[in-house]
């Protein structure tokens, strides 16, 4: 791969500390057509944007070959304050630092609640990788950078053929729900909420099916972000564990001392059909239901960034907006904060996890009321995949619209958000609609 000269940044690094990155920019390509001629790398983390927009999907970053890994955010907070250095301008903004993902599960703990007892696990709680080099992607601009030390090395990786694809097919699926099974849990949630125990509460069916034994899990993650593009795309292979994710939600971003959330509730499938789906987005937006669920969640939110933002500055710049992708419409809201002074991305961590859009509210009394009814742990499901930088900026998705592969299993999960006017036959029909392009990918 011919090297493209990066001029403007070599007066700004010779005055620059030493811990400071050095910059390669190279020539552009498709993050997973790069990422294609690495997945024979350690621990190959993708984290792509495949729907490109100005704001959510400028950035994608590619990395590999970690030098430490970490099983605690205690580790990675640890690592994160001895080696801060500032962002270098003009660059994607993950410039080295940690990524990986944290399980759903993980939750009980960020919460202070006891977790609960006698759930087989299906992956571990978290995993955390320490890349000092990363490929960063500006998609706005179509140019591409290595960021950190080891660019000659990447440069020679990145000049191999993609490795041959394998096969990613997986049938017989089951889920822990018959349909009798799941109405009759939607059912029960709304008595709870009839009774004033929550205002409402997420839940969701897992489908598994045994892994076979040549399944190529990054050949399926190229077809699903075919079929199913979303602005927060992932691909993680951690060896046993390895993860393919389409989400179209953020958990939260921290930039400087901006905060920013993005929950998502209320979902109409797309249709074909012009006239009808544009009947679905005015039946979506006008829907009592779906907008009393959404401002419910963006309540939690601002509650939970509440607790590290100065005061005054929690604010809702988008509430309940309409966003469209493949295979639905989605009603989005963005919450806002400035963090207070001393307190660092994963402090914000630890005080919004698991987004709200996953759990409930309030957030303990639905976990619990979610493990109560689903009888089983959710793994990386409604978990988060991200990265934390050196510069102190992170960025987190909410692991929905994710293949997990674990422990020789393939977990599917799809579910939605409970409210007192929730019918069980329709939200049965809406967890379906959610995996359905997730389901097509497994197919020949």
């Amino acid at each position: 791969m011919a090297r493209v000269h990066f001029q403007s940044y070599i007066g700004a690094m010779l005055t620059r500390p030493a811990s400071t990155p050095p910059v390669t920019e190279i020539a552009y390509l498709e993050p997973a057509l790069m990422a294609a001629r690495l997945r024979d790398q350690r621990h190959l983390t993708l984290l792509e944007t495949v729907m490109r927009q100005e704001h959510l999907g400028r950035w994608s970053f590619l990395a590999c070959n970690p030098g430490e890994s970490a099983s605690t955010l205690e580790e990675v907070q640890r690592d994160l304050r001895a080696h801060r250095v500032e962002s270098l301008p003009g660059l994607p903004p993950f410039q080295g630092g940690w990524a990986g993902f944290i399980s759903y599960d993980a939750g009980w703990a960020f919460q202070g609640a006891k977790h609960p007892p006698n759930f087989k696990p299906l992956c571990p709680d978290m995993i955390f990788h320490r890349y000092d080099t990363v490929i960063g992607f500006d998609h706005l601009q179509e140019r591409a950078f290595i960021i950190g030390p080891d660019a000659a090395k990447l440069e020679r990786l990145l000049r191999r053929k993609a490795l041959p694809k394998g096969d990613y097919v997986i049938e017989s699926w089951q889920s822990n729900f018959t349909r009798d099974e799941y109405e009759a849990a939607i059912a029960k949630t709304v008595d709870y909420i009839l009774a004033g125990d929550i205002f409402q509460a997420n839940i969701t069916q897992c489908f598994s099916a045994d892994v076979p034994q040549d399944f190529d899990a990054f050949a399926f993650y190229q077809t699903l972000r075919a079929k199913n593009p979303a602005t927060f795309s992932a691909f993680l292979d951690y060896g046993d564990v390895k993860v393919a994710s389409s989400s179209p939600e953020r958990l939260v971003k921290m930039e400087g001392r901006h905060l920013e959330a993005r929950p998502i509730k209320g979902t109409r499938k797309r249709d074909p059909d012009p006239a009808r789906d544009a009947a679905l987005i005015a039946e979506l937006q006008s829907s009592r239901k779906d907008r009393a669920e959404n401002v419910m969640i963006v309540d939690l939110l601002r509650n939970d960034l509440s607790r590290i933002a100065k005061p005054g500055t929690v604010k809702v710049p988008v509430l309940c907006g309409l966003e469209s992708y493949a295979n639905v419409h989605h009603l989005v809201s963005v919450v806002e904060a400035e963090a207070r002074d001393g307190l660092d991305a994963v402090d914000l961590l630890r005080n919004i996890f698991p987004g709200g859009s996953i759990t409930g509210a309030p957030k303990i009394r639905a976990m619990e009321i979610i493990a109560e009814l689903e009888k089983q742990a959710r793994g990386l499901y409604c978990g988060s995949i991200g990265w934390l930088g050196f510069n102190g900026a992170a960025d987190f998705n909410i692991t929905i619209r994710t293949a997990l592969f674990s422990g020789g299993k393939a977990y599917v999960q799809g579910g939605g958000g409970i409210t007192a006017r929730s019918q069980p036959a329709a939200e049965y029909e809406e967890s379906l609609t959610k995996i359905s392009r997730i389901m097509e990918a497994f197919r020949p």
